[in-house]
């Protein structure tokens, strides 16, 4: 009780949880509504490679311009940063609303949809840089893993709504812009909500070079991220594992798009997705619980590999194809990839200085994004046509067995740097 008191009397704490909460209700509503209105909308039709190309214009352009961009998280207010980039997503959604409604092409709209994306992980970049701001260090494990699993609630109350417009708007053209275009109201709320802290509570403490312009901020921003990022073993090791599960995260995703759509699995199409989607949640409930007990027991090193190692259970009992083993495989994944995720934030949040840190998550989000388009894109090239194709999840166990691989060689790298400051610190978290 007294924890919670703590928790929820701490200074902005629960500002930035409400602005999270409302940035990712909109996140899930926009995505599930664009999905719903490419994907199953009786007005177009896409095939595997179509689903591939469309994931690629979404996420590989902010992959490469995210890192760059992250250095502005590190140079402006965060605070400015998370209300402007909510403002310009709410304009954004109006656009790829437009356009839904107008009929324009698939390519359009995904071009379209593309600028939404990149303030959405702006925004989330942002967050998880602020959050040190508003609580102490040793409790940013439990509170990150708290944050991380609301917010994916949020994000699924927002698929869910998603859902429930699209019964009571209609599955075509004007029915889905009806539908993505509530997601408007909803980032204009974050970024209300966002205006209420002070223009530096958030940080950065010192801006990244503040002698310089912004655009020479910009200009550093990869560079500086992935420099920051190696010189933290911790963070190497994590973003290794968080790799792998995109890795494997996108060849899956793919395999049960096709496979929903030419089977009876949770009833087929959007329904049968929203099954697979709502026990990958439940995994991420389980992974708030234990990741912090078990960083806590054996270290962040060993959660990892005892993650990726029950991650290659998962990928080969998937050979199968059973509708039984693929539903409790998702539970398992989310567990999995929330894991490794929650790691990484601590990581990046307790072993990377917070002058480069927002440029450090942007280059997560690179990894995130380039490995799940990867994934994706070679699932299109070699999937059967209904989807059965049980050497997908095979190359997932692989891959999950690499980042193992990965992960103990990151190990090493600590052990060899126990006798520097930021060796110990790495040793110990």
């Amino acid at each position: 009780m007294t924890s919670l008191r703590r928790f929820l009397t701490a200074p902005g704490l629960l500002r930035l949880l409400s602005v999270r909460l409302g940035s990712q209700v909109t996140d899930g509503l926009f995505q599930a509504a664009l999905g719903g209105a490419i994907l199953f909308n009786p007005e177009r039709h896409s095939d595997p490679l179509a689903v591939a190309g469309g994931f690629a214009v979404l996420l590989l352009p902010y992959s490469f311009i995210g890192p760059f961009a992250g250095a502005l998280l590190d140079h402006w207010a965060r605070r400015t940063v998370l209300i402007w980039a909510n403002v310009f997503r709410a304009l954004s959604i109006t656009l790829v609303a437009v356009a839904v409604a107008t009929g324009c092409g698939d390519s359009v709209v995904l071009l379209l949809a593309l600028v939404v994306t990149g303030a959405s992980r702006f925004v989330a970049s942002g967050l998880s840089a602020a959050l040190p701001h508003v609580i102490e260090r040793e409790r940013l494990v439990g509170t990150n893993a708290f944050f991380t699993t609301i917010g994916a609630v949020a994000l699924a109350v927002g698929a869910g709504l998603a859902v429930a417009f699209r019964a009571m708007f209609g599955a075509d053209n004007v029915g889905s812009a009806l539908t993505i275009s509530t997601g408007m109201v909803l980032a204009l709320l974050a970024a209300a909500l966002a205006n209420g802290f002070e223009r530096f509570r958030l940080g950065p403490d010192e801006p990244d070079e503040s002698t310089h312009t912004a655009v020479h901020a910009v200009a550093v921003g990869l560079l500086h991220g992935a420099r920051a990022a190696w010189r933290a073993p911790s963070v190497v090791s994590a973003l290794s594992a968080i790799g792998a599960h995109r890795l494997v995260f996108g060849l899956n995703t793919l395999m049960l798009l096709v496979l929903t759509k030419h089977s009876t699995l949770g009833g087929g199409g959007l329904t049968g997705i929203s099954l697979v989607a709502a026990l990958t949640a439940g995994g991420l409930f389980l992974a708030a619980v234990i990741t912090p007990l078990s960083v806590n027991r054996i270290g962040r090193q060993r959660t990892l590999l005892v993650a990726l190692g029950v991650g290659v259970v998962a990928e080969t009992s998937l050979v199968t194809l059973d509708s039984v083993v693929i539903c409790v495989s998702a539970l398992v994944l989310g567990l999995i990839g929330q894991i490794a995720k929650l790691c990484g934030d601590a990581a990046m949040q307790m072993d990377v200085d917070d002058t480069h840190r927002g440029q450090v998550f942007s280059f997560q989000d690179a990894v995130f994004n380039v490995a799940y388009v990867a994934a994706i894109t070679c699932a299109a090239l070699t999937i059967a046509p209904d989807g059965r194709s049980p050497g997908l999840p095979a190359l997932g166990a692989v891959l999950y067995a690499i980042g193992m691989v990965v992960v103990v060689l990151c190990g090493r790298r600590v052990v060899d740097r126990v006798d520097t400051p930021r060796g110990t610190v790495a040793r110990l978290s």
